[in-house]
């Protein structure tokens, strides 16, 4: 491996033979909350994809979803790993996770995959190009809003109001678009791809393990990404990925009535 986009796929590919083999099998979990917990296969696609990256750049940091920050404490390159996002999905058998990989130096991702390890699909970028590995061959990343199609993330706090549950009962956002809820950060990659016209979420997203690497692969396809009143993502509050302008700014108008209830600042 010579390139930092080779590391992250190899790693990734790792992770992925972990969850597929483990998909449908008898799982371990390790409960953090009823709906919120790790598996057997979380932890072992998680151990697989670090022993490729601290093999192949030992002096790079590391933040994983289940075992936390390792590594240098003083280089500027860090990556972040998600070995299976939508473990409440991949528990119940239904096939929509993913398998997240990225590498930032300071706060700018350099590199980014997303897979999905039951369909067979990878979705990588460089930082320039976005494309789609599948069947050993790369097709670029071209997104649309043809489908009108928007996931929504309705993961969010149990004691105070979210944006998820309001834009799913607004009848204006529900006669404009088509909302729904895959529950996993595949969803990002289906925007690069042109498989969803947009994404929402309330929450953070700055380093964040789960959303960084869907986040580039949208940015390096030419979607529009900015917080949910349209501003920078950084420092703003939620996520608004679009596959074009207008579909941006609809999402603003749309969004914009909610943001007025009380929620997360």
């Amino acid at each position: 491996m010579t390139n930092d986009v080779e590391v992250a796929i190899s790693a990734t590919e790792a992770g992925i033979a972990v969850v597929r083999s483990a998909y449908g099998a008898p799982l371990t979990r390790h409960a953090k909350a009823a709906t919120d917990f790790a598996t057997n296969a979380d932890i072992d696609a998680e151990r697989a994809i670090l022993d490729v990256i601290t093999t192949a750049r030992p002096e790079d940091a590391v933040e994983a979803e289940e075992s936390g920050r390792s590594g240098s404490s003083t280089t500027s390159r860090r990556w972040l790993v998600d070995p299976l996002c939508g473990t409440l999905n991949f528990a119940a058998q239904t096939p929509l996770v993913a398998v997240n990989v990225a590498l930032l130096r300071d706060a700018r991702t350099l590199i980014a995959v997303s897979a999905d390890p039951i369909g067979e699909e990878l979705f990588w970028t460089d930082g320039q190009h976005a494309a789609v590995r599948m069947s050993g061959g790369d097709a670029l990343l071209q997104p649309t809003s043809e489908s009108r199609l928007v996931d929504i993330n309705c993961d969010g706090p149990l004691d105070r109001p979210f944006l998820g549950p309001q834009l799913i009962a607004d009848p204006a956002f529900r006669a404009t678009f088509g909302p729904r809820v895959m529950s996993t950060t595949l969803a990002l990659a289906w925007v690069a791809a042109g498989r969803r016209a947009g994404y929402l979420s309330d929450g953070n997203f700055v380093g964040n393990v789960h959303f960084a690497a869907g986040i580039a692969l949208c940015r390096a396809a030419g979607c529009v990404v900015t917080d949910l009143r349209g501003g920078q993502l950084e420092g703003g509050r939620g996520l608004i990925a679009a596959a074009d302008a207008d579909t941006h700014d609809k999402l603003v108008g749309l969004v914009a009535p909610h943001l007025e209830v009380p929620g997360p600042r």
